[in-house]
């Protein structure tokens, strides 16, 4: 029998178990036992009835005696009976929730496919820095509604990805799990496999679908579910939040600036430094889970990062973990540790702010460039390199999660979370959307329309975390002649388009763009989940900074006038399904990239303010809306211009596995192991769940332990194709020794597979020489 209301403070130590001392009633410990086997709830109630009708007893024996000697003590022993009887109704102000967390890895092919994010032809992945993971938590009320959220280790979400994560549930769990019930959210980082998202603007500069990353992908995010579903116990659920600083900052400040005086005045900041935690804990308080958002871009790895990367946000999620599942390799242990994309549009990491590469000057504040020979704009911070960069700031924001979940710390202010589960969704067909809203520039209500997509001049200029190519500018309103006809050879936009995106110059017109296959979604998911007082907002792309903060209040107005409930509101950023960017109406007038990306038009923002806000009502309300129109399915017209492994082949007098170069005999603290195998080409197996390498350390004679994999921060694999005529290709495994390493004897394991020229793949296995770490 599931629970929902009840702490165990209700009988252990409790009026109700003290009354039942006092009373002297044998039936008090079976009814305990009965607590902790079956529902707590129901028997506490049972028995603060119970003290009721004791009390009645008790008191017709009593109170006349009493009456008649002192009636003043016998009031006084009637009020203390009867606040005792009372208070046996404690716990039902409490909440108790099935709870489950899990994890899974969803880590691509690792070379020869392009990452997704800085849409890069040149990023094209040659190893593995960390593996990436998909993070779930799985909440379930007493009533049997039930919500599922993943966080995964990608650029964003795309909805046939969704779609199919959806439909491997329910051929395991029939209807429990459906669209309006799970949310797939994406953390950002720019450092994974593409070839995902199934529109081709998103997937044309890895040149096309990836099934390999598509079907990783989804039987992770499936897989993570699962074992969340599988981990399900009685539980209760926390929030705290706590302020971050030097994680973040504005990438486009004159921009924000356009936003009202008065609007800005009620901030301190032009980004968002409040992470946000939801703490998983189960009866006994044990701690399950933690959940934490925060708004920053995961690209402290540039666009010159060439090794799969979960980024800074991922890093900080392997400490965590790290921290709570200790002797257990990353991506191993029973505690999952996520941080989750929010309103992160207009939010770099790059703290040190952007400079002209060659010169070190600043850089146009209004267009981002810099002056003819002083190079491009650059962002950086605050370490020497974009490693240590994230480094440093996956140490800040998983020291603030740390202190949340530290209840010594000054940090810790968790509240619980109380109240039912619901859920919401609704698919919106944004071109054709119509309504009113208020229009902050002119202060009046106007009618808001979506527009078909499509991209502006601004968005080929890239940002300062990765500028763009050609001689494009941030900030640009005006056309240009040329790229027109480049733009009209692909798709030409209507009279309509052109106006309606005002003051967008169009570069591309996505929207009217229908070959080979829809080049951006034209149909949005929108939805809400509710646990308790807390809802998550799932918006299908980047917010920027301010869009997030009215979409907040907006949802929280709404969630007090239909429900009357105060509410804690988060953005959950990139999910579901990933259509860009969207910033305010203002910030739409400066057209830097983040409004060139906002591919629905200048109404776009007031249009998702009005359906989250008619969401929201419907959802405090229990009502139903319309599921709206479904997106296309597309999987059956993919196209790749990606090759498979055609075959792998050794030098002669060689073979899979052979060590090339050896470790030398011995390192110290801070030195750097590097082994050289020759490998066939890790496309070929995944090692999902499992690792392409293992550092060992030698326990005795006759036994190993692995110390560290691929999954460590620690390390590193870079493959090289040798000689592409022959199918010769080396593994490159490095190993910085780091203070917490301990001394001893070590070697390093390489399995892999290699694919035969005339078909089959078959594994084979390295082993260096051992070496040894010596003593600081």
């Amino acid at each position: 029998m599931r629970t929902a209301v009840l702490s165990a403070k209700c009988i252990k130590g409790s009026s109700t178990e003290i009354f039942c001392n006092l009373l002297n009633w044998r039936v008090c410990p079976p009814l305990i036992s009965v607590w902790r086997r079956v529902s707590k709830r129901y028997v506490c109630i049972w028995l603060s009835i119970s003290n009721i009708i004791s009390l009645s007893f008790s008191l017709s024996l009593s109170v006349p005696p009493l009456l008649a000697v002192n009636p003043t003590m016998a009031i006084s022993k009637i009020a203390f009976l009867a606040l005792i009887a009372l208070s046996g109704l404690c716990g039902l102000a409490s909440a108790t929730y099935k709870v489950g967390v899990g994890r899974a890895d969803i880590t691509g092919p690792p070379v020869e496919i392009n990452f997704m994010g800085y849409a890069n032809i040149k990023q094209v992945g040659r190893g593995i820095h960390t593996r990436v993971f998909a993070r779930a938590f799985v909440v379930e009320d007493e009533k049997g509604n039930r919500v599922a959220f993943v966080s995964a280790d990608a650029g964003m979400m795309g909805y046939g990805l969704k779609r199919e994560v959806i439909k491997r549930l329910q051929a395991r769990y029939g209807n429990l799990y459906h669209t309006d019930n799970v949310a797939i959210s994406g953390t950002h980082t720019h450092g994974a496999p593409g070839g995902f998202l199934m529109h081709l603007l998103y997937d044309i500069s890895i040149l096309g679908f990836v099934p390999q990353t598509f079907e990783v992908m989804a039987q992770g995010l499936y897989l993570c579910i699962k074992r969340a579903t599988d981990n399900l116990v009685d539980g209760r659920i926390f929030l705290s939040k706590t302020t971050v600083l030097n994680v973040n900052i504005n990438r486009s400040p004159t921009s924000y600036l356009r936003n009202p005086e008065e609007e800005r005045a009620q901030y301190e900041h032009d980004t968002d430094k409040t992470l946000t935690q939801l703490r998983f804990v189960d009866l006994e308080n044990n701690l399950l889970g933690a959940f934490n958002w925060y708004a920053v871009h995961a690209t402290s790895m540039n666009n010159t990062n060439r090794l799969v990367t979960s980024d800074n946000v991922g890093y900080a999620a392997l400490l965590l973990e790290k921290e709570y599942n200790p002797n257990k390799m990353p991506g191993k242990g029973k505690f999952v540790g996520a941080f989750c994309s929010s309103n992160l549009g207009d939010v770099s990491p790059n703290i040190m702010g952007p400079k002209c590469s060659i010169s070190g000057n600043e850089c146009d504040l209004l267009t981002s460039r810099c002056p003819a020979g002083e190079g491009e704009c650059f962002a950086s911070g605050p370490g020497r390199d974009m490693v240590e960069s994230t480094q440093i700031l996956g140490q800040r924001l998983a020291d603030a999660a740390l202190g949340l979940l530290n209840e010594q710390s000054q940090e810790s202010t968790a509240r619980e979370v109380t109240g039912d589960v619901r859920f919401i969704h609704q698919f919106v067909d944004m071109p054709n959307y119509n309504g009113s809203a208020y229009n902050p520039l002119s202060r009046k209500i106007d009618k808001i329309r979506g527009c078909q997509p499509a991209m502006g001049y601004s968005f080929a200029a890239g940002t300062t975390d990765g500028p763009g190519a050609f001689s494009f500018e941030q900030g640009t309103t005006t056309d240009n002649p040329m790229w027109n006809f480049v733009r009209d050879f692909i798709a030409t936009p209507t009279q309509e388009d052109i106006k309606c995106h005002e003051p967008k110059p169009i570069l591309l017109a996505t929207g009217r763009a229908t070959f080979p296959y829809e080049w951006q979604p034209k149909i949005v998911s929108d939805q809400l989940l509710k646990i308790g007082d807390v809802i998550i907002a799932a918006v299908p792309c980047e917010f920027t900074t301010m869009a997030g903060r009215r979409l907040r209040n907006q949802i929280r107005a709404a969630a007090s006038a239909a429900g009357g409930l105060d509410t804690e509101v988060i953005i959950a950023g990139l999910t579901n399904i990933y259509t860009s960017y969207t910033v305010t109406p203002e910030e739409y007038q400066a057209q830097r990239y983040e409004a060139a990306s906002t591919i629905f038009g200048p109404h776009t923002h007031s249009i998702y303010m009005d359906v989250f806000e008619r969401l929201t009502k419907a959802l405090m309300r229990n009502e139903t809306v319309e599921p709206g129109p479904s997106p296309p399915y597309m999987n059956d017209v993919m196209l790749s211009l990606n090759t498979g492994v055609l075959f792998d082949g050794h030098p002669i007098n060689t073979d899979f596995g052979y060590v090339k170069t050896q470790p030398e005999k011995e390192y110290g603290i801070n030195d750097t192991v590097k082994v050289t195998y020759i490998s066939g080409n890790p496309r070929n197996n995944l090692f999902t769940e499992k690792t392409y390498f293992t550092v060992e350390r030698k326990i005795n004679e006759d036994r190993w332990k692995v110390a560290y994999t691929d999954a460590s921060w620690e390390t590193k694999m870079i493959w090289h194709r040798t000689n592409t005529i022959l199918g010769f290709s080396d593994l490159e495994i490095y190993w910085n020794i780091s203070p917490q390493t301990l001394p001893g004897v070590y070697r390093i394991r390489h399995s892999g597979e290699y694919k035969y020229i005339l078909g089959g793949k078959y594994p084979y296995e390295g082993l260096s020489h051992s070496f040894t770490v010596k003593e600081d």
